[in-house]
């Protein structure tokens, strides 16, 4: 695998304060703009805010899913919330936080040591937590399937 990796989105101005995201390397494209709790700011679009929490988040899930794997975890679900805070630090804006919240289902009891083992080495492995200066709190759950196929 190569150590180095380039990933290319475009944006384009609408008209407001929306945008148009966009890849080459991608299918979707994707509206972003200004948030609602900022000046002439749009509800119900994607924002840079929600955009940094989502990512953070769904690169849990991908180092979880690929760890797993490796460690041979079976599971029968994995859910995370992510909630991202926006504040003034030393007079500018500043994602300073991201707290996640995995929900892993695990299929026999035997597994819940291995399930945090696992679930702990992706929060520590996600590399967008890992570039980013934002505290992450990670406050993981782990629960067993009742009437799991194993019981």
């Amino acid at each position: 695998m190569e150590t180095a990796h380039i990933y290319e989105v475009d944006i384009n101005w609408v008209d407001d304060r929306i945008g148009r995201m966009s890849s080459d390397e991608l299918d979707d494209e994707l509206q972003v703009a200004t948030p609602p709790q900022f000046n002439k700011g749009i509800p119900r679009i994607w924002s840079p805010e929600h955009l940094f929490t989502a990512a953070v988040n769904s690169c849990l899930m991908t180092t979880f899913l690929a760890i797993a794997e490796n460690s041979k975890l079976e599971f029968d679900s994995f859910n995370s919330k992510a909630v991202g805070k926006l504040e003034i630090v030393e007079g500018k804006y500043q994602m300073s936080e991201v707290t996640l919240m995995p929900q892993l289902k695990i299929i026999r009891e035997e597994d819940r040591e291995k399930a945090m083992r696992v679930l702990q080495k992706s929060e520590a492995a996600c590399l967008i937590s890992n570039s980013i200066k934002s505290k992450i709190i990670f406050i993981p759950l782990i629960t067993v399937e009742v009437g799991s196929k194993a019981a």
